[in-house]
């Protein structure tokens, strides 16, 4: 032990020297600085919550629909088209019984016009003439009348041949049906029967609505002659318009009354109307074999028109969930969010909620919620991405 080589020597020192060197200051603050980043790495980050602010003008600019949570029937339909129409009640063809000249027209397409309203006036020689014919029937009557009353009081007298009095009463019945018959004819011409009894021959006749709705089509221009029967104008009451869908063979078995129906309209854009089928017809079509179902439109608004196209879906079951439009939501980082909408002063502030989506039906898709959530709740129904940018863009701003 006495013997102690030079290289033990060389090593106890060296041992030494790096012992001291780990214990000075300048390694012990790397140390320090180096145990505090493992440290926070290993604690979680307290979360935020994130929103993004809209000014009213911005939130004006870009058209921000805001809406409460719906629920939507997301599986379970039947797809058909079809149009819009009304019933045959509810459609009117006004022509006339007599060829005659067009002298006025007193309504255009799209007028509004009321049962028994005048569209339009007819004039002809031939009208002239019906009313100088019942004039003439109608006098004719009266003279025959009194020959009646005369041989029926001699007859009643005992002075009056039988054969007379039966003359004058057969002369009197058949006059009185010609009156009455003509009198029909003027009432078809909206020609007034007391009016040509005083002595009044009308040089026009006029053209009657016989329901109300409004005018869809006129077909005939002042001057123009007329035959009878002939298609002058068309009127059609909207009011009772409705939804009428060809649904094919292999579908008919799921269809009853009462289901409801989901359709748009070109006229109506960025709105979904409701209808409830009332009656199914009972006879296919050849072509396409298929059968017409009628639904009654609930929520009715614009301008629906009889012949616009409909594509619908009728809801075959009750399998009802909450649903937002996909505009509605945003994806990030492989999470889906929608947002709450709060209004704040001047301003908007716009809130993720994260979710879980499901089944999409056109463009809405049924979500469910993590966390419980208010029913009454508003959320945006568009530009979530635009929003999501925008909450991205607030929390990097606050990064430096």
């Amino acid at each position: 032990m006495k013997h102690i080589s030079k290289y033990t020597v060389a090593f106890v020192i060296a041992t030494l020297f790096s012992a001291l060197s780990c214990n000075s200051p300048e390694e012990k603050n790397k140390a320090a600085e180096t145990e505090n980043t493992t440290a926070e790495n290993n604690t979680p980050k307290e979360s935020k919550v994130i929103e993004a602010m809209l000014s009213a003008q911005q939130f004006e600019a870009l058209q921000m629909q805001v809406d409460t949570l719906r629920t939507r029937s997301m599986s379970g339909f039947i797809k058909a088209n079809g149009q819009l129409e009304v019933p045959p009640q509810n459609e009117a063809i006004i022509t006339t019984v007599l060829g005659a000249n067009v002298v006025s027209i007193e309504v255009i397409e799209g007028d509004k016009v009321k049962k028994g309203q005048t569209v339009a006036y007819l004039s002809h020689p031939s009208i002239i003439q019906k009313q100088t014919e019942y004039l003439t029937a109608y006098n004719n009557r009266q003279l025959l009348n009194k020959e009646f009353e005369r041989q029926k009081t001699l007859y009643d007298a005992g002075v009056g041949s039988g054969a007379n009095f039966q003359k004058a009463e057969t002369a009197y019945q058949a006059s009185t049906a010609m009156v009455n018959g003509l009198e029909a004819q003027l009432r078809q011409l909206n020609i007034s029967a007391a009016g040509i009894q005083s002595g009044t021959i009308y040089q026009r006749i006029s053209l009657r609505s016989p329901i109300d709705g409004f005018v869809e089509k006129v077909k005939v221009k002042t001057g123009q002659y007329v035959d009878p029967q002939t298609n002058l104008i068309e009127v059609v009451d909207t009011h009772h318009v409705h939804v009428d869908l060809m649904v094919f063979e292999k579908d008919v078995h799921k269809i009853k009354v009462g289901q409801k129906v989901r359709f748009n309209v070109q006229s109506v854009p960025g709105s979904e109307l409701t209808a409830a089928i009332y009656s199914i017809s009972k006879t296919f079509e050849d072509n396409p074999k298929a059968l017409h179902v009628h639904a009654e439109i609930e929520n009715k608004e614009g301008n629906l028109i009889p012949g616009m196209y409909v594509e619908a879906k009728i809801e075959t079951d009750s399998n009802l969930t909450l649903a937002v439009p996909e505009s509605a939501i945003s994806n990030d980082a492989g999470k889906s969010f929608i947002f709450t909408v709060e209004e704040e002063g001047a301003a908007w502030s716009l809130k993720p909620i994260e979710v879980i989506t499901g089944a999409k039906d056109d463009n809405w898709v049924a979500i469910t919620f993590l966390n419980p959530v208010e029913k009454n709740m508003k959320i945006a129904y568009n530009n979530a991405y635009y929003i999501m940018a925008q909450m991205k863009k607030g929390d990097a701003g606050h990064h430096h």
